[in-house]
């Protein structure tokens, strides 16, 4: 039953690389966009797809490095990612993104989304569970 929710939750996302052309959907291209700014470690680039609470939280793009290097390494250098159910909540948008890492471990991600004057912003990413797979 797990390699079955695991396999249906790889097949509802789009498999996109964070290299990949830019996507039509505005939120899912804020998030390319931000892993593809991770993945050349241009992260004042990365730190400018956060909301003005991220920002203000970290101060600088430096500091956001260091939290997403230490914290979200699967974040910082993803070898795989797909997007996967979205959900609003509260005036939020909630889009779940799995990520594979270096290794090939899985990681499910929630992105939560908040639109501003400047358009789509990343409010934080919790990680959520990532089903197991094997025996």
């Amino acid at each position: 039953m797990r390699h079955a929710a695991l396999a249906l939750m790889l097949c509802l996302g789009f498999g996109l690389s964070p290299v990949s052309a830019q996507s039509a959907d505005p939120i899912e291209g804020v998030i390319s966009d931000q892993l593809e700014a991770f993945g050349a470690d241009d992260f004042d680039d990365a730190f400018s797809h956060a909301s003005p609470m991220i920002r203000g939280l970290f101060q600088t793009s430096e500091n956001f490095g260091a939290m997403v290097r230490s914290g979200y390494p699967m974040v910082h250098r993803p070898a795989d990612v797909s997007y996967g159910q979205r959900e609003e909540q509260g005036g939020a948008v909630l889009q779940n993104v799995v990520i594979t890492d270096e290794a090939g471990a899985v990681h499910v991600l929630r992105y939560e989304m908040v639109e501003t004057e400047d358009g789509w912003k990343i409010n934080g990413v919790s990680l959520l569970q990532a089903p197991q797979v094997g025996a």
